[in-house]
This record gives structure tokens, sequence and C-alpha cells, in this order.
């Protein structure tokens, strides 16, 4: 035992027998972490590559205002994400809000009155269902003519290939693909997986548009659903990319035609890329980039370890302790409000900000029930950072991710473990 190691994480309130319990654990990761390290290699490399591709330079940090008229910072910034992605064009933007914001901007920027979206995943995330308009909301895509279809995965979470041909007809435009597995305890979606239903959809009809929801999914593997088919391809950069350093925005790559048009819908018909400030804070976002391979490899990291543990512990957990990773989020089922409740407690204790607050669900907007969320985060709402959060509704799971450092994500990991034992809902 290392027992300098072992009292810091004594005076940070873990005991010895979870200390140990975690410690054990690990010894059988060593190979799988090195697997996760060699992706992130692959990744950085690609992400240098692209930097020094478009030549980018100290004077592409300099601020704008106002319109933000020959922004050199920004255009340039959009390229690398271009060349990263494998793609035509890319939007990044702080106006970009979050991952909901720029999903919505694709959407409703690339659809019109009278064109259905398909969804052959499965139900979206939450926050899009109220775009969607599968729960009545004011600008829902529904208010502005636009009808939507969903075809739920099979039973093994397969696609259901045969109910998707059939859902494929002549108003089908979009087809949104969500990667990551959102509040259900599906699989998450892999490059490989995505490029077979795209592939698969093209075929029935080659000109539908086919977005994916890449959140959480930015390089945990070393290939982007851009390189396999996808024509749009869009996230948050306080997720993944952002690297934990990008205070705000989103980004959306792809097709030439179907980028420029979400330009136009994000600023106005009219104006499109040509404007849009950036206020100082282009460099967070170039060197958030930088850092992103390696922050997700952490975060990657600290997934499979709590997959681990908790499965260990006779939770049923999604991925499970040896499944192949599509993305940084690890899904928990603990079957009763107080375990999700005491699981976010230990993430939010772990936390180097407002670790001393306590958090508690609440009637959060976009979702159809409480929700509980933890983050001591440097960003508001930055799921890159370890944080945690769940629907207070059963099947009461609990969806962790995160962690700018895999040691910040094991200390968080071992803290809930910390509370669910102090609470009798964990044994060792």
């Amino acid at each position: 035992m290392n027992f300098e190691m072992d009292c810091m994480y004594k005076e940070l309130g873990i005991e010895e027998a979870v200390y140990t319990f975690g410690e054990t654990i690990l010894k059988d990761l060593k190979e799988r972490f090195e697997k996760i390290d060699e992706t992130v290699e692959y990744n950085q490399l690609k992400v240098i590559h692209a930097m020094q591709k478009n030549k980018v330079s100290d004077i592409h940090f300099a601020a704008t205002t106002g319109y933000g008229y020959n922004d050199l910072g920004r255009d340039t910034l959009e390229e690398v994400y271009a060349s990263v992605f494998h793609a035509e064009a890319a939007l990044v933007r702080p106006q970009l809000i979050c991952g909901t914001h720029a999903l919505n901007v694709a959407l409703s920027a690339n659809l019109r009155p009278g064109d259905e979206l398909l969804s052959p995943v499965g139900k979206p995330y939450d926050t899009l269902e109220e775009v969607i308009g599968i729960r009545e909301s004011r600008g829902s895509l529904k208010e502005y003519g636009v009808s939507y279809k969903q075809v739920d995965l099979l039973e093994d979470g397969s696609f259901d290939f045969e109910n998707i041909k059939k859902a494929i007809n002549e108003k089908t435009k979009l087809v949104t693909i969500q990667r990551s597995k959102g509040y259900q305890t599906r699989p998450t979606l892999s490059i490989e997986r995505i490029k077979e239903l795209i592939a698969f959809i093209k075929q029935i009809k080659p000109e539908v548009v086919c977005m994916v929801d890449n959140c959480y999914g930015e390089f945990v593997e070393r290939m982007e659903p851009t390189d396999v088919g996808a024509d749009l391809c869009v996230g948050s950069l306080i997720k993944n990319p952002g690297g934990g350093l990008a205070p705000i925005g989103g980004y959306i790559v792809g097709k030439k035609e179907y980028v420029e048009n979400a330009a136009y819908r994000l600023s106005s018909p009219g104006l499109g890329k040509e404007v849009g400030a950036t206020l100082g804070i282009t460099q967070s976002f170039y060197q958030g980039l930088f850092l992103a391979p390696t922050v997700v490899g952490g975060a990657l990291k600290g997934a499979i370890f709590a997959a681990n543990i908790y499965e260990k512990l006779g939770f049923q957990v999604v991925p499970n302790s040896t499944e192949s990773r599509h993305d940084i989020i690890q899904a928990v089922t603990f079957g009763t409000p107080e375990g999700v409740i005491e699981f976010c407690k230990g993430i939010q204790a772990a936390a180097p900000v407002d670790s001393h607050v306590v958090p508690e669900p609440w009637a959060m907007p976009g979702y159809d029930s409480d929700v509980i969320m933890a983050a001591g985060a440097f960003v508001q709402g930055s799921s890159i950072e370890l944080s945690a959060d769940a629907p207070i509704k059963p099947p009461y799971s609990v969806y962790f991710q995160g962690g700018l450092t895999w040691q910040h994500a094991k200390l968080g990991i071992l803290m809930s473990l910390q509370k669910l034992k102090n609470a009798s809902i964990a044994k060792l």
C-alpha cells in the first residue's frame, strides 16, 4: 500500500477500505488504459496536424467585437475543425449556446415545412423532444410544419432495418442519429455502426441528409461520423472538443451546403458566417481543442473504472465492465432515488469548485421530470468536467462522465462509493 497516497485520500474523506477496493479494481485495467493512451496519441497528432496545416498563429487569438467582420481567428478555427473532422466546412461559434442549441440550429436550418425528420435510433435526448415537438413547445419544428417519425432499436440494441426502410418516404428530408445513449440504457453507437446505418439509409434514399448528434463521442475513437458518411456532425464545446477550456460554444461540421444553411439560421439570411464576434475567447477554443484528446482519454479511464467498480458490487452498468467504449458516459442503475442522489453527492464532494454544496433534484428546464446534477465545474454545466446527472424516475439510473484528469475522475468515483457505503446502499 502507498502510505502517503492512502493518507491523502483519507484527508479527502475516503476510508482505507474504499481506497483499497479501488486499487484492486485498477490492477486489472492496465492493458485497457494503455490502449486508450494509444488512441489519445493518434488523436493528439491529428489535431496538431490540422493546426499546422491551417497555419495557426498567435494572431488568431486576437479579440473582435461588434459585428465580428474579418475575424481571422474564428475563420481559421473553423478550417481547423473541418480538417480534424475531414469535412468540407465547419461552424464553430460562442453564439451556439449548448449542444441542444447547435442541434436545433442544424435541424431548423436544413428542414422546411412539409419535410419529415426521422430518428432511426429511438427517442432522442430529453431536451430535443421540445425542439422536435414530441413535447409541445413554442417554436418547435412541429409548429413550423415539420413532421417526425421514430423507429426504436430492437430489444438487443440493434437497428430495426425493416422498419427503418418502411419509415423512409418521399417526405423524409433529414435523419438524425444520436450517437450517445442520453437518459437511456441502450448501447452507444460505435463509428462502425454509424457507418452501417448511414450506408443503409443512403442506399434507400441517397439525397437524404444524415446528421449525427456527436455529443460525448468526440475523440473517443480514431474516426468521427464525418469520416463514414455523415453529412452533418454536431456537438458542444463544453463537452469533449472544448477540452475543459472553452467557456461556451458549439460546432456544426459537414457538407458545405448544410453548414452554410446553419450559419444563415444562426445569424441572419444574408449574413451567415461573415458575422459573429469572438470577444477574446478564441484562444481557449484553440487550446481546448489541442487538449481535448488527452482530456477525453482521462474521462474514458474514469468511465471504465466506474463500470468495473459498480459491476463488481452487483449494480447494472451500461456499458458493462468489458465492453468497447464509444462515448465518455457511464450509466449505473441503482433502482432507487436514494442511490442516484448519494452517487451525485459523492461526485459533487470530489469537485474543486463548490465541493461544499449538496446537489438536490429540481425541475430543470427542458426535462419532463425532476433532474439532479452534480458538477463542481470551472465552466457552468461543463460535462467534460467531472459530473453526474440523472432524471429522478425509474429505473433510477445515474449518468457519470468527465474529469479533466484521470486522477480527478478516480477521486470522484471513490467519493461516490464512499457516500453509497455510508448510506448502506453499497457494501464492499
